[in-house]
């Protein structure tokens, strides 16, 4: 959904346009154009978006834009703000929310990122040290998981420090 909205929010669409977005930049998830459809009918009762009058181009047979409501906006912001905040280490939910940091002020960014860092940090602090107490080779996924966790925090501070620093060109 997260997509979907962020696709909206960019410019109106139709489900056809939509799915071809999606498969283009997210090529790992699969929806087909019945699915985004689907979606948008789910989205439209719930008054995240707006139908606009089926419009005709050419031969082509009419198609209904979708645009975001300011609920969809809003809604929008709070996943990318949640997915930010509170999804799990190396998610498919905090990816999507990365995708759409930008639609955020700076320091809103950097606020969400540094919470997200220091939640991380702790939970990681907690990870257990089983290899003191078992073989390592009964523990590797203690290892792996340390491993994750540290990786994405040193992104995230690579990432804070370009935007605090106006490295990283931001739009809003």
């Amino acid at each position: 959904m997260l997509p979907i909205l962020g696709f909206l929010g960019e410019r109106p669409a139709h489900a056809y346009d939509l799915a071809t977005r999606l498969q283009e930049r997210y090529a790992h998830l699969t929806a087909t154009r019945s699915t985004v459809t689907t979606l948008l009918k789910s989205l439209h009762r719930d008054g995240l978006v707006e139908a606009r009058e089926p419009g005709r181009v050419g031969n082509r047979p009419p198609r209904t834009e979708y645009e975001l409501t300011e609920q969809g906006s809003a809604g929008f912001r709070g996943k990318v703000e949640s997915g930010l905040r509170d999804s799990p280490v190396a998610s498919v939910d905090f990816a999507l929310a990365v995708a759409y940091l930008g639609s955020l002020s700076a320091d809103e960014a950097v606020a969400l990122l540094t919470a997200r860092a220091e939640r991380l940090a702790a939970e990681q602090a907690a990870l257990p040290d089983a290899a003191a107490a078992m073989a390592e080779l009964r523990t590797l996924e203690h290892g792996y998981w340390h491993g994750l966790v540290a990786a994405e925090l040193a992104w995230i501070d690579a990432l804070v420090e370009r935007i605090r620093s106006a490295e990283l060109a931001w739009a809003s």
